[in-house]
Order: C-alpha cells, then structure tokens, then sequence
C-alpha cells in the first residue's frame, strides 16, 4: 500500500512541477503586447517626423518622452518576458550566446521585483515629467494624484529592495554559521 501511496504522490509532484508550463501561454502574449508597443511607438515617431518644423519645443519634448515611456515599457514586458520565464518555467539555453542580457545570469524572483519595481518607477517619472512640462493643461488635482501614486511606487520600491536586502543579509550571515 505505501508503494501505490509514494507512486501517487511522485504523478502528483510531478503533475504540480509540469503545471509551470500553464504559464508560456501567458509569456506568448506578452509577446504580442509588445508588438503593440512596437507598433505604436512607429505610429509616434511617424507623428514626430511629419510634423517636424511645425513643432513647438514643448511638443517635441513630449513626443520624445511619449517615445521613452514606449522604450521603457517595452524593456519593462522584455525583463517579465525573459526573467519571468527563466525563473518560473524554464531555463532559456543562452550559455554562450552573445546577445544575452547580463542580468540574465543571475536573475531569480527577487532580483526580478527590484528590477521591476526600478522600472515602473522610472516610467512613473517620464510620466510625471510629462505632466509637469504640460502642466498648464492639467488640473491640479490630476497633477497631486499623479505625484502621491509616484511616491508610491518609490517608496514600495525603496521597501522591496530594502526587504530583499535584508533577506540576502540573512542567507549569507546563515551559510557563514
């Protein structure tokens, strides 16, 4: 009986572990998404080039930095696509390879949330900038729910990396004993 129980117990674990491949579906479509970004960062570069001349300095910042939050996004899904699936599903076969990120060698959950959470923080503030170039246009209570979500993205930031610091102290100080 022990021996059918363990047997059932391994197809178990061993269904659980395959479970992870539910995700690539997910990771597929983040693909697309940035497909899409790609897409409409040419339709914004197209706006940008056609209207050159007519263009206050003012526009022109604001298409360029509409331009960086697409480039940020889109490192922003590449650092989810790739980590994420590194991590959670399955080793990419890189060694070697010239073009691979240099993060990648050492990318695990937590150094995937910082890199995140640096990343959203960033977009945050071409966001902010944005608003603040434009901000003759903007209601001020716009511009005040627009800075209180940025010190909130900072500050969670701030603490997940603090946190993650914290936790490696403790994994080093505990191998060393």
């Amino acid at each position: 009986m022990q021996n059918a129980t363990r047997r059932s117990i391994k197809v178990l674990e061993g269904f659980i572990f395959w479970s992870r491949w539910l995700q690539a579906p997910l990771y597929l479509g983040l693909i697309v998404a940035q497909a899409v970004y790609v897409y409409q960062f040419m339709i914004e570069l197209s706006h940008l080039v056609g209207k050159v001349g007519s263009l206050t300095d003012t526009d022109v910042m604001l298409i360029v930095l509409g331009l960086i939050d697409v480039v940020m996004i889109a490192n922003l899904l590449i650092m989810v696509i790739i980590g994420g699936y590194e991590t959670f599903v399955s080793r990419l076969d890189l060694e070697g390879h010239p073009d691979q990120p240099e993060w990648l060698s050492h990318v695990n959950a937590g150094v995937l949330k910082i890199k995140l959470s640096t990343a959203i923080v960033s977009i945050s503030s071409i966001h902010l900038l944005k608003t603040f170039i434009n901000a003759e246009n903007i209601p001020d209570k716009t511009i005040l729910w627009q800075v209180a979500i940025h010190v909130t993205f900072l500050v969670s930031a701030l603490t997940m990396a603090w946190t993650d610091r914290i936790m490696t102290s403790s994994l080093m100080l505990a191998k060393k004993h």
